[in-house]
């Protein structure tokens, strides 16, 4: 059997996929394994409560159900969830967009797929398109999301050392330049690994530079504005016509049901439905009917406020305070937490590289994500890249204690 250079680059190893393969396998061989890698949210009694109450509500008639379960959306997505979401946008935040601006997906990452590919690779005239992050680390599921080789450039943040062990990403905007080559500009608000939130300035310098090269900002909010808000400081949703919002209800706490929503100009729209529908023929029909529910009286806005924004950040706080009492005098920082789900522990001169470190955890019952996969479209030779670790703050907190003190003890031991 011999394989496309699709079947090869899609078949073969990447990033994400060797991540949920090794998650998968570590979890099945040692049930007990402190588990602070992946991205999947954190149990929220408040939260699970509700959506029991939604669906119920959903399921209440043959009918509903029917419509819920027997039945495809169109390509697009369900109409009265799309008109329901754009009023909210309008109300919210005085954005011009109607149901014709929005689109519903099977989650953001088959979102990013369609979407990166429709404005980076192989042009119809024969050149080539590259997509651009303008900071990174950036998600390790973008890495090798692309069709064609070659696909991503980036430019180094540079980093700012704070007190109390922490120190800040910022976008280079004196080193960010956009060349005739770039087909779109991504990043992630907040930033998963790291948990950074670029500021409001950021953005809206970053909408400038695409609108004077005439090309997308793709801002992926999965964790976080206007849902479900996993941002602890001031922030604002940015979007005009040349930006393409992406959205998700995974981290609000439903990775299973796979919504993702792309908010952005009616040709982009019509562009990815029509992708959308080759590659998915159409989305759930669960996502949307929930969103629906919760959009009713800003329902969502309350939880995010009340309930999620605040269960994250105080989880944020407690891991941060054992990371800082565990690394005393030792040469590692932790990025400053302003978002996300996550840490992001940098190493500076660490003996070993993180994918070493990660092997060593893992081997004492702790799974975190090494840094390396993170870096995309970076030069190889840059140390920093290997000197990082990502790690999830959703276990209970009896768990996450266990695994920061197991993560104190191999540091000190690498660095001996």
């Amino acid at each position: 059997m011999k394989l496309t250079a699709f079947g090869e680059k899609f078949g073969g190893r990447s990033g994400i996929g060797e991540l949920m393969d090794d998650l998968g396998q570590a979890l099945r061989e040692n049930p007990e394994m402190i588990f602070m890698g992946g991205g999947n949210p954190a149990r929220i009694a408040a939260l699970e409560q509700r959506f029991e109450e939604e669906l119920e509500a959903l399921l209440g008639s043959p009918d509903s159900r029917h419509q819920l379960l027997g039945i495809y959306q169109s390509k697009q997505g369900e109409r009265a969830a799309r008109r329901e979401l754009a009023s909210y946008l309008k109300r919210r935040f005085g954005w011009a967009v109607s149901e014709r601006n929005i689109s519903f997906a099977n989650g953001s990452q088959n979102a990013c797929f369609i979407l990166y590919n429709l404005f980076a690779g192989e042009m119809a005239d024969g050149s080539q398109r590259t997509l651009h992050l303008p900071l990174v680390p950036e998600y390790l599921g973008y890495r090798d999301i692309g069709l064609s080789r070659q696909f991503f450039t980036a430019t180094k943040p540079t980093i700012e050392l704070l007190g109390q062990q922490q120190f800040k990403y910022h976008v280079d905007l004196a080193a960010l330049a956009v060349g005739p080559a770039c087909g779109a500009i991504s990043v992630s608000r907040p930033t998963n690994p790291t948990a950074n939130v670029l500021s409001d300035d950021e953005v809206d310098a970053l909408q400038a530079l695409c609108a004077a090269h005439n090309v997308p900002l793709i801002v992926d909010g999965a964790y976080g504005l206007p849902f479900p808000n996993i941002v602890f400081g001031e922030a604002t949703p940015r979007w005009n016509e040349q930006t393409i919002l992406m959205l998700s209800l995974s981290k609000l706490g439903l990775p299973g049901i796979r919504a993702g929503i792309v908010v952005a100009s009616e040709a982009v729209i019509e562009a990815f439905n029509n992708a959308n529908s080759i590659v998915n023929l159409a989305s759930s029909t669960v996502g949307p009917a929930l969103l629906s529910q919760l959009l009713n009286n800003d329902t969502i806005d309350t939880l995010c406020q009340t309930v999620v924004q605040p269960f994250y950040r105080d989880r944020a706080a407690a891991t941060l305070a054992l990371l800082q009492r565990e690394l005393a005098g030792l040469p590692c920082r932790v990025h400053k937490p302003e978002g996300a789900i996550f840490l992001w522990l940098w190493c500076d001169g660490l003996p070993i590289d993180s994918y070493q470190l990660y092997q060593r955890l893992k081997a004492r019952g702790v799974l975190v994500v090494p840094g390396e996969d993170f870096f995309i479209g970076v030069e190889p030779d840059w140390q920093h890249q290997r000197q990082c670790l990502r790690l999830s703050y959703a276990a209970e907190p009896a768990v996450i204690a266990a695994g920061v003190a197991i993560i104190g003890e191999e540091l000190r031991r690498a660095y001996q």
